[in-house]
């Protein structure tokens, strides 16, 4: 069974949706595993883990495809929102 998905949860994928137009896009949330740990508001929603594929990452590094990922989802990174972000930012076609 999958926890119905969060505010931020939907922000996040809303946004790399509008930038990115990915033909792959998954958005946990996975605040309740770091409950109690340094950056835990509270609010259930401040760590998650993204997996985005995007024609719009071909040919560029790791590091260039997760400044497009984070410039995405501009202000809505610390401080007061989301904590962690995990990213895994692929091309269609790259290797597993």
């Amino acid at each position: 069974m999958t926890a119905p998905a969060t505010a931020v949860q939907d922000e996040i994928a809303r946004r790399l949706h509008a930038a990115l137009h990915p033909t792959m896009l998954e958005v946990v949330n996975e605040s309740a595993l770091h409950a109690g740990h340094m950056g835990d508001d509270g609010s259930g929603e401040t760590h998650f883990r993204v997996s985005v594929e995007s024609e719009a990452f071909a040919g560029l590094s790791r590091v260039a495809r997760q400044r497009l990922v984070n410039a995405a989802l501009d202000g809505m990174i610390a401080p007061g929102g989301v904590h962690a972000l995990a990213i895994r930012a692929t091309a269609p076609g790259d290797a597993a």
